[in-house]
């Protein structure tokens, strides 16, 4: 449960910024183009350029002590934000976040795989998951926050606390031999980057999730990002009551579906490792409608009750995924896998979608006005039904896949 916090927090000081769209806009006067680089692709630069590198260090280090130093990193930046006077100021601070970030989520879901059985992963990797619909709620409620002290006053209560779980972390959490549960032998020689790289050009079962799990994480926060801005501009809710609404899916809907789904999946992936590609396959197809339908009803009830539907729906795949990747190579892999998959799902919800829709919203807006950004998001709403297809992709050559990626031995060429 403390992975599970950190990841908390992780998603936390991420979606506060989202939150805080309107009135930061406001103050420091910028544009949706502007915002949509300040929300992500100020993020996403050093996660990117971090993210491998310290996912090949966590592979070759004490995990504990990586995660915990990455949690005071970000979470003091994350405070440092609050103090910035100007959008030079505030962009440096979430590169900072960023830098932090990339050193949490690949030694932390490589240190559960070791903590559980191949069978039991997407149970625990939905149960850490429980962190993400958590810390959304937790950073939605930075509308509250704003409307009584100031966005600024936001950054310090959701970054003060990482501090205190970082210390945490590193006196309770302990490390374990990596691949201890697996079975067989593990590499003389730590497989590097080139090895990784050949196994993911040789299996298309590898291939899809993690391209699967790109498109959904683009088409699915990508389009959260912007929920509560669309919720203030084309409904006229204060922040306050957007931020309200939104923490409530996140944290109510979001925390149902993912017990709901690590239930499912304890019971199901024993019988069948395809049931977990077929019900990435499922939740992303489904929830492509309500997504599109949120954007399309003029009543605010109606919109709200589709966005009641999507949002809790788009966590249900975050657990399953995780494990559908980690499942698909050696464990001296896995914190690497973990860092390509975040780079490419971060490419997705943190550079391509804030900034595209951010461009397209600015474009649309001298004809469509507040409602620019309503139709800027329509053709992300539907990315999910792309997603779909490379899961199912996914689910028609994983049986060979997943006996091969056990057995495999690797002789490391760096």
């Amino acid at each position: 449960m403390l992975l599970t916090a950190v990841y908390g927090l992780n998603i936390a000081d991420r979606f506060v910024i989202s939150t805080l769209i309107e009135p930061i806009k406001a103050e420091l006067q910028l544009s949706d183009t502007a915002v949509g680089f300040l929300t992500g692709v100020s993020l996403a630069i050093f996660y990117v350029a971090a993210g491998i590198p310290l996912s090949v260090l966590a592979d070759r280090m004490n995990r504990r002590n990586l995660i915990a130093l990455a949690l005071a990193a970000w979470s003091g930046m994350t405070m440092l934000c609050g103090l910035a006077k100007t959008f030079a100021q505030l962009v440096c601070a979430r590169l900072l976040v960023g830098v932090g970030e990339a050193g949490g989520t690949p030694p932390s879901q490589s240190l559960l795989s070791d903590y559980f059985p191949r069978q039991n992963r997407p149970f625990a990797l939905s149960i850490y998951a429980l962190g993400a619909s958590l810390g959304s709620m937790l950073g939605s409620t930075a509308g509250f926050f704003s409307d009584h002290w100031g966005w600024r006053a936001a950054f310090f209560v959701l970054g003060f606390p990482g501090i205190v779980l970082a210390g945490i972390v590193r006196a309770t959490v302990s490390e374990q031999q990596r691949g201890r549960l697996d079975g067989g032998s593990p590499p003389a020689v730590n497989p590097g980057l080139r090895d990784l790289w050949r196994f993911v050009r040789e299996h298309a079962a590898l291939r899809h999730a993690l391209i699967g799990g790109a498109l959904y994480s683009t088409w699915a926060f990508g389009f959260l990002w912007w929920i509560p801005s669309f919720l203030v501009r084309s409904h006229h809710l204060s922040l306050g009551a957007a931020g309200g609404w939104v923490s409530l899916m996140h944290g109510a809907g979001g925390t149902l579906v993912l017990i709901g789904t690590s239930v499912l999946m304890s019971r199901l992936v024993k019988s069948d490792a395809r049931v977990v590609p077929r019900f990435l396959c499922a939740c992303c197809v489904v929830g492509s409608a309500p997504a599109l339908l949120s954007l399309l009803f003029d009543g605010t009830n109606e919109s709200l009750a589709m966005l009641w539907v999507f949002v809790p729906l788009s966590y249900a795949p975050i657990g399953p995924c995780f494990a559908l990747v980690q499942n698909l190579v050696p464990s001296h892999m896995r914190a690497k896998i973990v860092g390509v998959f975040l780079l490419m799902t971060t490419l997705g919800n943190l550079v391509i979608a804030p900034q595209l829709v951010g461009v397209l919203s600015d474009v649309l807006a001298p004809r469509f006005g507040a409602h620019s950004l309503r139709f800027a998001l329509l053709p992300l709403a539907a990315v999910g039904l792309w997603a779909g297809a490379h899961f199912w992709v996914c689910n028609l050559s994983l049986p060979r896949h997943v006996a091969r990626s056990q057995t495999e031995v690797f002789d490391s060429s760096e």
